[in-house]
């Protein structure tokens, strides 16, 4: 204490209170000392630096105190008016929690109550580390006898006995020989008021350096809020599976996170990976230090998804009940969000407003991918275009990359199985070719699954929706077939209805039972009755499934599997973006892919279908 020069009197009117001083000519002090700033002006003096004089200071920073003795933020953030910083060196601090880490140490203040203005000394210890209404830690005197805490201590460093900050005074609660207490702000309290605090106050077990680099690193990213960088996913990397969840609304900004991880959470680790992964998205991506370099099967997996999963399923509690859960894979992982069972009419609810928080789960730099996993009847479902909450009207598609499976394929072992060696293959090329299945076709599901098997297929694209050719569609479900792709609306066109009349016409007529079975199918041109045919009454009517399938194939041609969803997000981005979205051949895309590799471990189910 012999050389702290930077203990202050404050002085505004006759209200005397001390503060100290943090930089070379901004100090902290409590709001209620310079209260009547308005009437009169602020002086500060340096009792161990008397040749310094008054020197005269505004407030720069209001804690927003609001006159009562119990409002909350009693704090003011004095600025000298000096030209140059005063040559005194300003006060050190100690990590945030030493005032309340047992042992309790003995705390020392300097203060100037009436009769003393040259200064006097308190000491006192705090209770316990509980804070009174998330405020004060509350004081009680080092001794039974002894200075109180009384008018003139208000503003007064906490320090520890080598000098150290650790809070700073506020008010004093008795001064009879029955009750000796006080409360100060600690200095996370003081951060929460005072922002720049935060950057001063050491972390235990980090160097000096550690805390202004991160700073350093926040005031870059805010420089550039268009990067669009999620604090809660920051803030679940950095506490890990096991830490604290997320406080109930997130976070509002990196700042917020970072000070939230620094006062709050217990991990003397978490910090450092805050600051570390912060740093690695400020630069670029590059590899994180505590992260395994990848071997080779990994290199080859395509792009390394993480997906947030929407698994729909009947509740058995009755034919309009479905059990939604929603869940987010991270290194391998299921991380569950939330469950519930729900009427079919809340389930678009529920899931916007459980989408954003699974999303907060991933890395921060994972590529996420939204995948509904679907009952059977629902694969139609148009969920690319739910919004993505009341207040965004953004279709889920066009925020996410956004895929749906197949809920009886996703947990089947043989397909899963049958799939992981598909992506296998397809991982060694780029585009594939697409196996269509034609509006009107006269194809047998035999066939086709036959066809499929024979051709290794690796994407099916459907000319119609599933309720046009369901028999053909299940077949499509359950060959391993990683990919299919179909529109969502729409009927077999009238071409292909009138082939199909003419075509059971002819074969009810005589000798329709040797008709050859390898007759060219209605889509053929040499088929009467087909799209372009002389005998169609619509021969100069395009067929809107077969112009969907050719404008899909030459979109996917040179487009790995792996990238499919990601291109499928840009087609429907640019859909939204048509003057007429609803003519626009990509619209209604409706794209399963099913990567296993992505859905390590399926998992059971989180709720009970009945409970």
């Amino acid at each position: 204490m012999r050389g702290a020069a930077w203990h202050a009197r404050i002085a505004c009117g006759d209200v005397v209170g001390s503060g100290f001083l943090v930089t070379g000519r901004l100090l902290l002090t409590c709001a209620h000392v310079v209260r009547e700033r308005g009437r009169y002006p602020v002086t500060v003096s340096f009792p161990h630096a008397r040749e310094l004089g008054e020197v005269s200071a505004t407030v720069v920073v209001h804690g927003g105190w609001a006159g009562a003795d119990t409002d909350p933020g009693d704090v003011a953030v004095l600025e000298l008016a000096v030209d140059e910083d005063v040559p005194l060196a300003p006060a050190r601090f100690a990590p945030h929690d030493t005032a309340y880490t047992e042992p309790y140490p003995k705390l020392v203040s300097y203060g100037f109550p009436e009769h003393y203005d040259e200064g006097t000394l308190a000491e006192f210890q705090a209770v316990s580390a509980q804070l009174i209404a998330g405020e004060w830690l509350e004081l009680v005197t080092w001794h039974g006898h002894g200075q109180p805490i009384v008018d003139g201590f208000s503003g007064a460093a906490a320090t520890l006995p080598d000098g150290r900050v650790v809070g700073m005074v506020t008010a004093a609660l008795g001064t009879s020989p029955e009750v000796r207490k006080g409360r100060m702000l600690p200095l996370d309290v003081l951060a929460r008021y005072w922002p720049g605090l935060a950057e001063l106050v050491p972390v235990a077990g980090l160097g000096d350096d550690d805390p202004r680099r991160l700073y350093d690193l926040l005031r870059r990213a805010a420089a550039d809020p268009g990067a669009g960088h999620d604090p809660n996913r920051l803030y679940l990397d950095a506490v890990g599976p096991f830490g604290p969840p997320l406080p109930p609304g997130g976070f509002p900004s990196l700042r917020a996170a970072a000070d939230y991880v620094r006062w709050e959470v217990p991990d003397p680790e978490a910090l450092p990976r805050f600051t570390d992964r912060l740093a690695t998205l400020l630069g670029g991506r590059p590899a994180l230090p505590d992260r395994a370099a990848p071997d080779a099967a990994t290199e080859r997996a395509g792009p390394a998804w993480s997906p947030v999963v929407v698994e729909i399923d009947h509740s058995g509690a009755g034919p309009d009940q479905v059990t939604v859960e929603v869940s987010a894979y991270r290194d391998g992982r299921r991380r569950p969000v939330g469950a519930r069972r729900l009427p079919r009419t809340g389930v678009r609810a529920y899931v916007q407003g459980r989408i954003d928080e699974a999303v907060a789960h991933l890395a921060p730099d994972a590529d996420e991918l939204v995948t509904f996993v679907l009952p059977r009847e629902w694969l139609n479902e148009a969920v690319a275009h739910w919004e993505c909450g009341a207040d965004d009207s953004t279709p889920l598609g066009c925020a996410y990359p956004l895929v749906v499976t197949d809920r009886a394929r996703h947990h089947s072992g043989r397909l899963r199985h049958q799939l992981r060696k598909k992506w296998q293959k397809l991982d060694t090329g780029g585009g594939v070719e697409v196996h269509r299945v034609e509006c009107g076709t006269r194809e047998r599901p035999p066939s086709l699954r036959k066809r499929l098997w024979d051709g290794d297929a690796r994407l099916a694209g459907f000319a119609a929706p599933p309720t046009a050719a369901r028999p053909l569609f299940e077949v499509g479900l359950n060959v391993p077939v990683p990919v299919l792709l179909w529109p969502r609306t729409g009927a077999p066109c009238a071409v292909h209805e009138d082939a199909h009349r003419a075509e059971t016409a002819r074969t009810d007529t005589p000798g329709a039972g040797t008709a050859r079975t390898d007759t060219p199918g209605a889509g053929s041109p040499g088929n009467p009755g087909s799209p372009g045919s002389p005998g169609s009454p619509h021969a100069d009517v395009p067929c809107p499934g077969t112009a969907f399938l050719d404008r899909l194939t030459a979109s996917i041609a040179d487009v790995p599997p792996a990238e499919l969803p990601r291109h499928v997000m840009s087609l429907r981005l640019t859909a939204e973006a048509a003057d007429e979205p609803e003519r626009h051949w990509a619209r209604h895309l409706q794209l399963l892919w099913d990567d296993p590799r992505c859905f390590p471990e399926t998992g059971a189910s989180l709720h009970s279908p009945v409970a």
